[in-house]
């Protein structure tokens, strides 16, 4: 312990190899990092092993953190989609930020703490992760499922609740002289506030377009100017009493509009990791276990009212503006936990002496709670709605005006195959069927692979394959395949697979017609047909095949036999 304490790099080389190990043991717990990395600083602080004595070298490299964080919110700032989503986005966001606040206000004074503490707090409930999400959605194959972009889009307008919260915090802070910020008044903060937006402004106009193509041609150099936007507009906010929260999220907002910005974003996420691993170790090593016990009552109150009080006003928002209850259910899940903004806006507070270290405490126990528990409530989010939805019938108006197309809209339609899964493999083979004069209908759970295939002429439905009230209502009695090129991507998470769940619920309603799945692994073969099967499309092994027969200039007569869908040939 005396030589890893002995100079700040064999300190934070050990921070390193701890943060490894310990991430190692949350990914096989299926947990996000963040619970990891606060585990690693509440061990490695005073309380455990004592490790962390580099408070300066630390503080710095979390302070960066958050700045390029709150850049890549900014970057990837889309206000579009909360137009292109309609009300749904802005309702819920707000409704369930306006929920949460009140009511968590409500539960702090109920509970003992002041009327700061209890603003502080309930305003620190009302943010969910965007990081956490957007990664568990992407994983699942759902980001652009229905429920997955209404959850982007109530996200964009909790990102927006959270710059307004930090805007207004900074002021105060600056309007009661507090350290750190150059003293002032709230309205010379604004002052600045004004002057840095129209700065990004003309950047934006002016600058930012011809400044990234020139810097592009050297993307290493690209990378550090977007470093070096994120590091100045988080100074010069910290300068003028905006914070260098703001001012990092407007450095992102200058280059949102360009060409570039999804390069940027995805250099730069690594780093963004690999710094808020300090913010995380600082905010934890900071923390005295002992402190946290004595919230223990608090926190598991706050924990249950944001698991269980988020999702279900979603739910009634959603049922409310016609959505179907599942929809809202699995939109729900995704805010029943706090944030990294949870932690990092009460730091601020603490900062500025508005509350004490004890708040802090009792929101990084929130924040552990919920984290840790709405990773398996999204992960196995279908179970949980199949568990609860003979309760949820309440939230559900009749028609569901506000879903893409009302389920059943075909059910008296005729179709001889019906594809699951719109992506380039089930449009071709939906194409060419309709070429050959075979009825066929799509169905998809992507609300623009559903519009693409209506503007190309084909039927299509809006579904899921693993909601069994959605198969029910399709047209199954004459059709001679159902075909699934849904993709699988393994990730870890969840066990679940789309096809064999599509297999079982299909054969459960009767259809005794026969069943094509797509498959990239011949591993899964054999389970495809113990599921029910008849067919097993191996896309990538079909064209290699094809492709070698045309390279080789073999005969008609001996090319390789590739499976076809024939809807004249007999079950064998």
């Amino acid at each position: 312990m005396e030589l890893i304490t002995h100079s700040p790099f064999a300190e934070i080389a050990a921070l390193l190899v701890m943060a490894a190990v310990i991430g190692f043991l949350g990914i096989i717990l299926r947990q996000p990092l963040i619970v990891s990395f606060i585990a690693v600083g509440l061990i490695a602080g005073p309380s455990a092993l004592d490790v962390v004595h580099s408070d300066e070298q630390i503080s710095l490299l979390s302070q960066l953190g958050i700045a390029v964080l709150l850049f890549l919110v900014g970057i990837k700032l889309d206000v579009k989609l909360i137009r292109s989503l309609g009300a749904v986005s802005l309702l819920t966001g707000l409704g369930q930020v306006a929920f949460t606040s009140i009511f968590g206000y409500l539960i702090g004074l109920s509970l003992g703490l002041g009327h700061v503490t209890s603003l502080y707090v309930a305003v620190a409930l009302t943010f969910s992760s965007t990081i956490i999400i957007v990664k568990l959605l992407s994983d699942k194959r759902e980001i652009d499922s229905l429920h997955g972009q209404i959850a982007l889009g109530f996200l964009i307008v909790q990102d927006l609740v959270v710059v307004l919260a930090m805007i207004v915090l900074s002021a105060i802070g600056i309007g009661a002289g507090a350290d750190g910020h150059g003293g002032g008044s709230v309205l010379s903060v604004l002052v600045s506030g004004v002057a840095m937006v129209g700065l990004v402004i003309l950047f934006v106009r002016y600058v930012a377009n011809p400044l990234t193509d020139r810097l592009a041609r050297a993307p290493e150099l690209l990378v550090i100017f977007a470093i070096a936007m994120a590091a100045m507009f988080a100074a010069i906010g910290d300068i003028v009493g905006l914070g260098k929260e703001v001012g990092g999220l407007l450095a992102g907002i200058a280059l949102a509009s360009t060409p570039y910005r999804e390069t940027i974003a995805a250099r730069l996420a690594p780093l963004r990791d690999f710094l808020l691993l300090f913010f995380f170790i600082a905010l934890g090593s900071a923390l005295d276990l002992s402190l946290l016990g004595a919230h223990v009552t608090g926190a598991v109150i706050f924990s249950l009212f944001v698991l269980i009080g988020n999702p279900l006003i979603v739910l009634v928002i959603m049922g409310a503006l016609g959505y179907r209850k599942r929809t809202g259910f699995l939109a729900g899940l995704t805010v029943a936990q706090i944030s990294e903004f949870s932690l990092i806006f009460v730091a601020m507070g603490v900062s500025l002496g508005h509350v004490e270290d004890d708040a802090l405490g009792l929101v990084t126990m929130v924040g552990l709670v919920t984290i840790a528990a709405s990773t398996y409530m999204i992960t196995y989010s279908h179970w949980l709605y199949a568990l609860f939805e003979p309760m949820l019938g309440i939230f559900e108006r009749k028609g569901t005006p506000r879903e893409p197309s009302e389920a059943g809209a075909h059910q008296h339609d005729t179709f001889k195959v019906i594809i699951f899964g719109l992506g380039r493999f089930g449009t071709a083979i939906g194409m060419r069927l309709q070429k050959r004069g075979i009825p066929v209908l799509g169905v998809d759970f992507n609300p623009q692979a559903v519009r693409r295939w209506r503007e190309m002429g084909l039927e299509t439905e809006f579904g899921d394959a693993t909601d069994p009230e959605f198969i029910n209502d399709l047209p199954l009695s004459d059709a001679e395949w159902i075909v699934s090129t849904v993709p699988i991507h393994p990730t870890g998470l969840s066990h679940e697979d789309t096809r064999t769940t599509l297999i079982q619920l299909t054969r459960a309603t009767g259809f005794r017609s026969r069943i094509a799945v797509a498959s990239h692994h011949p591993k899964d073969t054999e389970d495809f047909f113990a599921s029910g099967a008849d067919m097993v499309l191996e896309p990538f092994q079909d064209a290699a095949d094809r492709a070698v027969d045309l390279l080789c200039g073999a005969p008609e007569e001996e090319r390789t036999e590739i499976p076809q869908i024939d809807t004249e040939e007999k079950a064998s």
